[in-house]
């Protein structure tokens, strides 16, 4: 049984003529295990950005290294906040800690030190009150007792990270913050899998490339920089074949010059059941295909399978065949391939899986019927001490860019779902760091 066969058949109710959105994710999931990418790269931390850990990162320090201070303000003993009671704590002034220099002077009760914050936390000391709280009059300061508890405002050694625990997993993305992290610990260095090679062409005779002068019942090729961007975002390596024409030996060379250099295929256009639709037959005498008809717009049509590269010792390259209109691009693109790439370049599931759904109210009725799902262009704004609300973006055709450009997010409209009355609340897929 070929590997597609085999998935499908584990799937309940996999019927590829009628194929629910979600059936297309689980089935997405499997076939993008285990992770095609496997060699390993180390780079200097800069260079990490966007790219998936290959290893733990094991902190070699306790993060903080030492109890200090949160807060600019005074260092004391907390012990005393209890006998003070409900007057104010009086106490006498005795140094000054700054950050970057232990204070190494003694202390008995009734004192206190100056501190800053990020300052190592006096022996003996292990509440901070800040400067704010206070009253200085000479070498005393004083201030209300009841304002604080003991052990406010100090931070304690390893509070972020002990020596020797992981700091990051294998498998996450090196994000900004993960950049800092890395830092706070003193790597220079990171173990990061390399890229993922994806290559992409766009396909048919009425498309014209860049430069090409207008003619009859043309449009210029929009989807191969709609889909270098979504690729460049996500961290790949970008392979763009071009545009291939209508022709059978033209589509089978471009599918077998993909395979040899890439892990995935990304095709848009041709997958159809069209009379010049001959990626569809080329897909299917070259590799081991599905072909689908999803139950979603914009959308429906979808290939997706294994083209074999004879000699590549990953095996054969996964291929996604995408519709050819330039929003169900996006929208197919976002919905399964991103999810499937990111665990083929070694994500682990939290990080591969798709973007979370924000809550938003609709301002606009959306007409819909169960038995599909559907993604509606919308834009957030947020409202004050309410849900953000979310307006349907323009025209919501799937040839139609310009509205998907005023876009911050997709309405995802669920399969069961019916329509929606102005006031209702929906889930909204916001592009932000995604496309």
């Amino acid at each position: 049984m070929s590997r597609i066969a085999e998935i499908a058949a584990a799937l309940a109710g996999y019927d590829p003529k009628a194929l629910g959105v979600d059936a297309v994710q689980a089935f997405l999931a499997q076939l993008a295990e285990p992770a095609i990418v496997t060699e390993v790269e180390r780079l200097a931390l800069r260079d990490a950005l966007g790219r998936v850990l290959a290893e733990d990162i094991v902190s070699p320090v306790s993060v903080p290294p030492h109890d200090n201070s949160a807060m600019d303000g005074f260092a004391f003993d907390g012990a005393q906040l209890e006998a003070a009671g409900d007057t104010a704590l009086s106490l006498r002034v005795v140094g000054t800690a700054l950050a970057g220099a232990a204070w190494r002077g003694a202390t008995g009760t009734g004192d206190a030190v100056k501190i800053m914050t990020g300052a190592v936390m006096p022996a003996g000391l292990d509440t901070v009150v800040p400067q704010e709280f206070c009253t200085v009059e000479g070498d005393r300061v004083s201030f209300p007792a009841q304002a604080l508890r003991r052990g406010d405002n100090r931070r304690f050694a390893g509070e972020d990270l002990m020596q020797g625990q992981p700091a990051l997993r294998r498998g996450q993305i090196v994000t900004p913050a993960a950049l800092g992290m890395v830092a706070s610990l003193g790597l220079p260095m990171v173990p990061v899998l390399r890229r993922l090679r994806v290559a992409y062409f766009s396909t048919g005779d009425e498309i014209l490339s860049l430069g090409e002068l207008p003619r009859e019942g043309a449009v210029y090729d929009s989807n191969r920089y709609t889909v270098f961007g979504l690729l460049t975002r996500l961290g790949c390596e970008v392979i763009d074949l071009g545009l291939v024409r209508d022709d059978p030996a033209a589509l089978e060379s471009a599918l077998r010059r993909a395979a040899a250099q890439a892990d995935a295929i990304i095709t848009s256009g041709g997958v159809s059941v069209g009379e010049a639709d001959h990626t569809r037959a080329v897909m299917q005498r070259l590799g081991d295909m599905a072909f689908w008809r999803v139950a979603m717009r914009p959308g429906r049509p979808m290939a997706v399978g294994l083209i074999p590269a004879p000699g590549a010792p990953r095996g054969p390259a996964v291929l996604f065949g995408l519709p050819g209109n330039p929003v169900a691009v996006m929208v197919t693109f976002l919905a399964f391939v991103r999810p499937a790439l990111l665990r083929m370049m070694g994500c682990n599931p939290a990080c591969a899986a798709p973007p979370p759904l924000l809550r938003a109210t609709s301002v606009d009725a959306i007409r819909k019927k169960p038995g599909r799902t559907e993604y509606q262009r919308g834009r957030v704004e947020q409202v004050a001490g309410a849900l953000p609300q979310v307006r349907i973006a323009g025209n919501q055709g799937s040839g139609v860019l310009s509205s998907m450009v005023e876009a911050n997010g997709l309405v995802v409209l669920h399969h069961d779902q019916a329509g929606v009355a102005p006031g209702d609340t929906v889930d909204v897929m916001i592009f932000d760091g995604v496309v």
